[in-house]
């Protein structure tokens, strides 16, 4: 052999040398940094690196969580890709970790995908303090402006006629009602943080509409997941991840011109909204820096506010408008009631909503069927903390399955087909259920819970006293889904005809 040759070789083992190091680094490095502690929860056998992805389909993974739960347990843990999380199954346990350890798991973990535009501010990703301010503030200020009362319910009833009559401009043809419900609901909310509504024809705003639809699609993908576990390396990698940011950078941008145009012409003594009460607040609280009363915690808290009080309440509203034709005989039990009740001379108010159980109990099912957020928001532990005879450490993401509470067998009678009869008893009077938690339970409740129900009564039993709603002719309804930050339906039409 000669020189050369030799030269080669040890250049060749030197590399063969250097890679294997690497990867028996890698694995030792990950093995060590992800292996569950002592008297952690069971869970499948995951693998280095990527955990337990190689088991999950994300499109839903909601689902195949059940089936890890009849394997391992009501408490059992997850690993995709990097960190152990902890998954809590079945109403009864959900409800009792929530509840009784609601301090443990008041926090929000930091994930990349959020934080890098983010950072620690809103109303969903703060934690702490701040949070506490935050959150205390906002109640109080959308209270001001009607939440939960019925100074509110004007300006809804104005939005669902706007909305009756953008259906009925459709005359009859094939049309996905996505956009219209989505800006319908949205102008509520921004009539409270914005101090105005957007038109239907708007094409400026029902592209800003897509573009948070787009983004909550990506933001449960596994570009997603990969980003959260491997920030350092994605900020790098091309990939459709890219677009999440780019399209929520352009929802930020939009905030922030309106809080921008309120900075100029806004009067303390006299608040229009959400963000002039903010504004007042800052002056206010100026030296109180932690609370998190500045002009970019503004802007994140009023995105949070936008975005989550639009996606969610349309989302069910979609999902609505889907059940009422696949089950026309449902929608006219519905439509009879609201004819006995309401008629057809005035809209249905919420003063109406205890003398229409039938419908109100198929709102209900619509949530709990739809399951809008199935695996919950994720929370963390405060410190380290004991569930059952498992030892879960301070900093564990946990996530309180609500797949696993609207759906769990042993409170709802059928829990897989959709059925109003689970809320109402035998007199046909409704009956609230205790395993109905759409919105979540605990210290990181939904905040707009009240806003929601309001927005789903009115809304539904508007369209449905002035409308029927079938399929296209000859299509057959699907309730086939898609997973993104939301459980929505796949993209539909259907035809709306004047009653």
């Amino acid at each position: 052999m000669s020189a050369m040759d030799l030269l080669h070789l040890y250049e060749w083992l030197d590399l063969t040398t250097i890679l294997i190091f690497s990867c028996v680094f890698l694995l030792l490095s990950d093995y060590f940094r992800n292996k569950a502690p002592k008297n952690f929860p069971p869970g499948p056998w995951s693998l280095p690196i990527i955990g337990n992805v190689h088991h999950i389909d994300h499109t839903k993974i909601h689902l195949q969580f059940l089936k890890f739960a009849k394997k391992y347990g009501k408490l059992f843990n997850i690993r995709l890709f990097g960190t152990r999380i902890v998954v809590l199954d079945g109403y009864k346990l959900v409800k009792e970790v929530y509840l009784q350890q609601g301090d443990n798991l008041a926090d929000r973990p930091i994930l990349p995908s959020f934080y890098d535009i983010t950072g620690d501010k809103g109303l969903i990703g703060a934690n702490g303090y701040k949070w506490k301010h935050q959150r205390r503030f906002a109640l109080s200020t959308l209270r001001t402006f009607g939440l939960g009362k019925k100074s509110l319910e004007p300006s809804m009833h104005l939005e669902c006629t706007f909305l009756n009559e953008a259906f009925l401009n459709e005359q009859g043809r094939p049309f996905d009602p996505r956009l219209l419900l989505n800006n319908a609901v949205s102008n509520v909310i921004c009539t409270l943080v914005f101090g105005n509504r957007f038109e239907y024809s708007d094409n400026d705003f029902q592209t800003l509409l897509k573009n948070i639809n787009d983004a909550l699609y990506l933001e449960g993908s596994i570009w997603a997941q990969l980003y959260n576990s491997f920030p350092w390396l994605m900020r790098r990698v091309p990939g459709p991840h890219h677009k999440l940011f780019l399209l929520l950078n352009k929802v930020i941008n939009f905030v922030r011109e309106k809080v921008n145009a309120h900075r100029v012409d806004y009067d303390a003594s006299n608040p229009r909204d959400y963000i002039d009460c903010f504004l007042a607040e800052m002056e206010k609280l100026k030296d109180d820096t932690a609370a998190g009363f500045d002009v970019e915690n503004l802007c994140i808290c009023a995105l949070d506010l936008f975005v989550a009080g639009t996606e969610t309440t349309s989302t069910t509203l979609y999902w609505g408008l889907l059940y009422m034709i696949k089950y026309p005989e449902i929608q006219a039990k519905v439509q009879e009631e609201i004819d006995r009740v309401v008629g057809g001379s005035r809209q249905p108010s919420l003063s109406d909503k205890d003398n229409m159980p039938y419908t109100n109990a198929v709102i209900h099912e619509i949530q709990r069927f739809g399951n809008i957020v199935p695996l919950n928001v994720f929370r963390i532990t405060v410190e380290d903390t004991q569930i059952g005879t498992y030892s879960i450490p301070k900093g564990t993401p946990v996530i309180g399955s609500l797949t696993s509470v609207l759906f769990d067998e042993s409170e709802w009678e059928t829990p897989h087909s959709f059925n109003p009869g689970h809320f109402l008893d035998a007199e046909g009077k409704f009956r609230r259920r205790d395993a109905f938690l759409p919105f979540s339970l605990g210290k990181r409740v939904c905040l707009g819970e009240q806003l929601a129900r309001m927005e789903l009564f009115l809304f539904f039993s508007s369209l449905l006293q002035r409308l029927t709603f079938s399929s296209p002719d000859g299509v057959e309804p699907s309730l086939a889904f898609r997973m993104g930050g939301t459980h929505c339906p796949q993209p539909y039409e259907l035809r709306a005809v004047p009653r």
